[in-house]
């Protein structure tokens, strides 16, 4: 007698990514972006109480950053993959529709560095302290918000026979939900690697990284900013080689892997050129910035 054969083992993917709440539609897509917003301010408030300052200073200066990177974010998507939305066919008003996914990292954390800059100078601190203060919680925020892509059936990699295989459904993005067979099932696209789990679970595994080197090594202000973006993009780059969902491709490679690889050298110039220097604390409320010599090794206190 044979014994019963194995189940195929995969990892199953959402057909329904929104619900109808009264005359509203959520999206999940928005649900996890707003969970890692959460989180991740409440990781910068309390390192930034660490480094002196308040937790209103927190909050006034992220409820700046947010609305940018959001914009940012946005913006960024819509050029890199313009021609989802311009062309024969396409429905330039998409472009708008945030709540539908799409938002590129790099525009998120470029206009959102600039929405920071002014809310952190209108509440007292230094942008350098304050993107310290934020650079694990921003990782954390954007691990979490990948499971909108989970919800979505999208950022996936090639096909596998891997236990931990991605189910991809064919979503209609118009609807939120999975466009049905003859016979009423979920159409199947295939299996994949889950990419999306991947750099979800890169992303915890640096915040937790970035936090423990930050309390063993006192960096100069800014350098804990600048491992930030070593970090993520090490394994942005990895992953963007993995992904086989659809992109604008330059001299073979996704304009995302172009990117990666240039922040990461830029990253690393950063952070060896500001590693050495005093680190910044918050004092006085946050109207005088000082700074402690990077020698200092006592935590994250000054």
């Amino acid at each position: 007698m044979q014994p019963p054969a194995m189940p195929d083992l995969f990892i199953p993917s959402p057909t329904v990514s929104a619900f109808e709440l009264g005359p509203l539609t959520i999206r999940f897509y928005a649900l996890c972006i707003l969970a890692g917003i959460i989180v991740g301010t409440w990781l910068t408030a309390r390192r930034l109480r660490a480094r002196g300052g308040t937790t209103a200073q927190a909050l006034d200066t992220v409820m700046w950053a947010v609305p940018f990177g959001i914009v940012g974010g946005r913006i960024y998507h819509v050029i890199t993959d313009n021609q989802l939305y311009f062309g024969p066919g396409k429905d330039p008003w998409a472009a708008l529709r945030i709540w539908e996914g799409g938002l590129g990292i790099w525009g998120a954390v470029a206009l959102g560095l600039v929405g920071a800059a002014i809310g952190a100078r209108r509440s007292g601190v230094t942008l350098a302290v304050f993107a310290d203060a934020a650079a694990p919680g921003l990782l954390i925020a954007q691990g979490l918000g990948r499971w909108g892509n989970w919800f979505n059936n999208e950022l996936y990699g090639g096909p596998t026979d891997l236990p931990w295989k991605l189910q991809i459904h064919n979503m209609n993005a118009a609807t939120g939900q999975a466009v049905t067979a003859a016979d009423g099932t979920p159409e199947v696209l295939g299996y994949f690697h889950p990419t999306f789990l991947y750099e979800s679970l890169w992303c915890l595994a640096a915040a937790a990284l970035l936090m423990f080197l930050d309390r063993k090594y006192h960096f100069g202000a800014g350098a804990v900013f600048a491992a930030y973006v070593v970090l993520y993009t090490s394994g942005r780059f990895a992953f963007e080689l993995m992904r086989a969902d659809p992109a604008n491709i330059i001299l073979g490679l996704r304009v995302n892997t172009w990117v990666s690889a240039m922040l990461l050298l830029t990253g690393i110039i950063l952070f060896l050129i500001l590693r050495p220097g005093p680190r910044s604390f918050v004092l006085d409320q946050g109207r005088t910035p000082v700074t402690a010599p990077s020698s200092n090794r006592r935590g994250d206190t000054p």
